[in-house]
């Protein structure tokens, strides 16, 4: 179903993702908007790793409106605004992505709307036809 791509003559990833993967043409594409650390009761942590938590969590919610799971993603876009919240964001997003890893990207971002969010994430899912 999903070819993974990683080429010899590329340096291999730095964590847990794919540099490119392959897809069957026909199926349904989820996208989603960025998801921010804010529970639904409107409170917002303060740990990098909460917040990344709410985001993967919503994200789940996304999925399964669709029809979908973590199995589906192909790709997530992730946004801290410091550099030490690196390795805290890469460790929750490890414990939502299944084989084969998702292509992935991270970004050092000067802030979001609210200055207490300190991370966004965002994904793409296909779930190929049946």
């Amino acid at each position: 179903m999903k070819r993974v791509l990683n080429p010899a003559t590329v340096r291999k990833p730095f964590g847990h993702y794919n540099h490119g993967l392959v897809l069957p043409s026909q199926g349904e594409l989820l996208v989603t908007s960025g998801q921010l650390g804010i529970r639904p009761d409107e409170t917002i942590p303060d740990s990098i790793e909460e917040q990344a938590v709410i985001c993967f969590e919503a994200v789940g919610a996304i999925l399964e409106e669709a029809g979908m799971s973590f199995a589906d993603v192909i790709r997530i876009a992730g946004f801290v605004t410091r550099r030490e919240d690196f390795a805290p964001y890469m460790a929750v997003r490890d414990r939502y992505t299944l084989e084969p890893r998702p292509v992935s990207t991270l970004l050092i971002v000067t802030g979001f709307t609210r200055p207490e969010f300190k991370v966004e994430v965002e994904i793409t899912a296909v779930k190929p036809a049946r």
